[in-house]
């Protein structure tokens, strides 16, 4: 038994080794199932561009756009279709015939009831009609391009919209996650500088004051923490249902922020276009829509012309024997069919007249436009050179402050400076840091809205 009992702990502890190195050999691939996804602004922008909401339906629109032109192309195409029809007729129709039409010995005015018909008759045909002329059909086949093109700009359009959004997602993330860990320093200095503050104050070289005033201070830091902890999360939250990506996928942002990054976003413009401006292109295609419509009412005034050709067989019969070798009769005809419009009651004229409105709005629209355009690029030129110049103010403001900082808590450690002098250092440091953050972000979106501004973004 006691045997027994060795090489039963000795296959145990084998299988536990065995257990163990298989459990080792499998945590890289479920760490590796549940890593991180890396996202630098470039890869944040470029799943935005195939997997955003908006973009999908852009594109959606385009399609179904080159499907509508592919059905205005079908107008111009010959139409066939086979039509046939069976008749039954329990009772035929009869009509009264004057029977001394058919002969003279019958008195005039006697009438006699006749039926035309038999009680069975079918009939199977085909039909052709094909568009000669037609001014819809024509304008229609023109203004296919525009169409097309119409919907691609609106492609772009909506990619512009969905790339600004990302750029400030993905910035405000990034904001947002230096000033967390710019707090999280903050804590460990003033927990390091009450820990040092207690032990003083045990030895009694410090007032229990001191010690109260840093805790309330740490307290305040850790408060803050949280809600920058938070707002984190809902800011990269945010992130991910910008470009489309499952909420509970992990990410983690590879790019960092710097002065220097959005300093060297001053591009030149000498040369800028309107046509730069996706949303101004799009308008000036919707223009030029209009103005296929408005060509459109005005040929409605040519005539029209057209195709029509059938062909097919009947057969009439008071027995149902359609099944048996019977005699059909074909027929075949066809016709040019001319269509003058004359008088229309002023319809077309009217419909000419809001077509040509509708150009006029548009142009005003267009120039309305090139204004906002103008006054869009002086705020946004202005509004980025003063933001850099606050981002640079601040900077150097932090930095002083985190120096009258350093030279603060040194006095204290040496008991030439008070608590009071080191909280009111932090607290200035704490709120240079946020106007640093602050004027981080700002610069950020202007330098955004300075890109859109000029059709660069």
């Amino acid at each position: 038994m006691q045997l027994n009992w060795k090489l039963l702990c000795s296959w145990v502890a084998r299988m536990l080794i065995l257990m163990n190195a298989n459990a080792q050999t499998q945590s890289p691939n479920s760490t590796s199932n549940s890593a991180p996804t890396p996202l630098s602004i470039q890869e944040a922008i470029d799943y935005a561009l195939q997997n955003q909401a908006a973009v999908k339906t852009a594109k959606i629109d385009e399609l179904i756009q080159l499907a509508k032109n592919r059905e205005v192309s079908g107008m111009a195409l010959p139409n066939v279709s086979a039509t046939g029809q069976f008749q039954d007729n329990p009772v035929i129709q009869k009509q009264l015939i004057d029977a001394s039409n058919f002969s003279d010995t019958i008195p005039k005015g006697t009438l006699v009831p006749f039926a035309f018909g038999l009680k069975y008759n079918l009939v199977g045909q085909v039909v052709l009609n094909q568009v000669l002329f037609d001014p819809s059909v024509m304008v229609a086949l023109q203004a296919r391009k525009t169409l097309e093109e119409m919907a691609r700009k609106n492609v772009a359009r909506t990619k512009i919209d969905v790339k600004e959004s990302v750029y400030k997602s993905y910035y405000g993330v990034l904001v947002n996650k230096k000033a967390h860990e710019i707090i999280l320093e903050n804590i460990q200095r003033v927990e390091r500088t009450l820990f040092e503050t207690k032990e003083i104050y045990k030895n009694g070289f410090a007032e229990k004051l001191d010690v109260d005033r840093l805790t309330v201070q740490l307290t305040n830091l850790k408060t803050e923490e949280i809600r920058l902890k938070n707002a984190l999360e809902v800011n990269t939250a945010l992130l991910k249902f910008q470009i489309g990506m499952p909420i509970q996928t992990p990410v983690i942002l590879t790019d960092t922020l710097s002065i220097e990054q959005v300093k060297a976003q001053m591009q030149d413009v000498q040369d800028f276009d309107y046509k730069q401006r996706p949303d101004y292109d799009y308008l000036d295609v919707s223009k030029q829509a209009l103005e296929y419509d408005l060509k459109r009412y005005k040929l409605n005034a040519l005539p029209s012309l057209s195709l029509s050709a059938a062909g097919g067989a009947s057969r009439a019969s008071n027995e149902f024997d359609y099944f048996k070798s019977r005699v059909w009769y074909g027929y075949a005809y066809y016709s040019l069919n001319l269509n003058v419009p004359i008088f229309t009651g002023l319809q077309r004229r009217r419909q000419v007249d809001q077509a040509a409105l509708n150009v006029e709005k548009a142009n005003v629209n267009l120039e309305n436009m090139r204004l906002s355009i103008d006054l869009e690029q002086v705020q946004a030129t202005a509004n980025f050179r003063d933001n850099i110049q606050s981002l640079t103010a601040q900077e150097d403001n932090m930095q002083l402050a985190t120096d009258v900082y350093e030279t603060t808590i040194v006095k204290y450690r040496e008991g030439v400076g008070s608590s009071t002098e080191m909280i009111t250092a932090e607290t200035g440091l704490l709120t240079a840091q946020n106007n640093y953050f602050t004027a981080l972000y700002n610069a950020i979106l202007a330098k955004i809205s300075y890109l859109k501004a000029y059709g660069k973004l």
